[in-house]
């Protein structure tokens, strides 16, 4: 078993840190037993928050997920964009979020049209952690109907020097995993080579939601740059990222078998075990180019 200590990108230092007061609400002071010189001696550390978070169209409750109660607003936007229940930020007229003594409510108001078609589908998601296909109706919804990406190769291309910079900043840039060690996190990889929009949360698909409705709230275009992923990448990472019109999606971990087809088919490139020397290309290539101060070397 690997001591709290020993955790990769895991700060323990001796007196317990006080988080930035943004982020106060995402973690919560625990009492642990800390094993070192054949004996447990008592300390107190961070854990990050787990909350039930419902998210609500209309008066009608749609989702509800386990989630870090931080950024939520970029949460029910992003959600309702990358779950296709709107189009845009324009379709959420409203959007609240309440305390309830179960967790939290993510009310939003959405227009007639898109919550007849909400109706219509027949949803309802209750689930886990960041569980991104829980509920659906059938076998056929895991699979959704989405548009390949526009833009072919006349994209702007993804400069391979600035990426393996950026996933190495992305490191550096979680405040809630180097107090809990427990989140994952998302980014925004933008044209200028900067990270944009980097959201925390115990589940990865809230975090990449979270990262979306940031984009969104800033009316940033999404499809000049890139999503940067800590974790792996599931198909609902990649039909997630599309419906953003993210044509860029980048894995600290594996993609699926899955999640490669359906990139192949949408359009979009899909960049696994992104490290700082290197990383592999499952899809869609052409938007990648070399080092520029390699020489043209990649």
């Amino acid at each position: 078993m690997t001591a709290l200590a020993d955790r990769p990108g895991r700060a323990m230092p001796p007196a317990l840190p006080a988080p930035d007061e943004a982020i106060t609400g995402a973690l919560v002071p625990v009492a642990v037993q800390r094993w070192r010189g054949g004996g447990l001696a008592p300390e107190v550390d961070w854990a990050a928050e787990e909350m039930a978070v419902s998210l609500e169209y209309n008066g009608i409750g749609h989702a509800v997920m386990m989630a870090t109660p931080d950024a939520l607003e970029d949460l029910g936007l992003g959600f309702s964009l990358s779950e296709g229940i709107a189009a845009g930020a324009h379709e959420v007229l409203d959007l609240e979020v309440h305390a309830h003594p179960a967790g939290l409510r993510i009310a939003m108001q959405i227009t007639a049209q898109r919550f007849m078609a909400l109706k219509l589908r027949r949803r309802s998601l209750a689930g886990r952690t960041g569980c991104g296909l829980c509920g659906v109706d059938s076998l056929e919804q895991s699979v959704r109907p989405l548009a390949p990406l526009a833009g072919g190769r006349t994209a702007p291309a993804l400069d391979m020097g600035r990426l393996a910079a950026a996933m190495t900043g992305l490191e550096q840039a979680q405040p809630l995993r180097a107090l809990s060690g427990a989140t994952h996190a998302a980014a925004w990889l933008g044209p200028d080579g900067a990270l944009h929009a980097v959201r925390e949360d115990v589940g990865r698909h809230n975090a990449l939601d979270k990262t979306i409705g940031a984009l969104l709230r800033a009316g940033v275009d999404a499809g000049q740059g890139a999503a940067l992923l800590t974790s792996r990448a599931s198909v609902e990472m990649v039909q997630k990222a599309v419906a953003a019109g993210i044509p860029v999606l980048v894995a600290r971990s594996a993609p699926t078998a899955l999640a490669v087809r359906r990139a192949q088919a949408l359009g979009l490139t899909l960049v696994g075990f992104a490290r700082r020397d290197g990383c592999l290309v499952y899809a869609h290539a052409w938007r990648l180019q070399p080092r520029q101060d390699s020489g043209g070397r990649s």
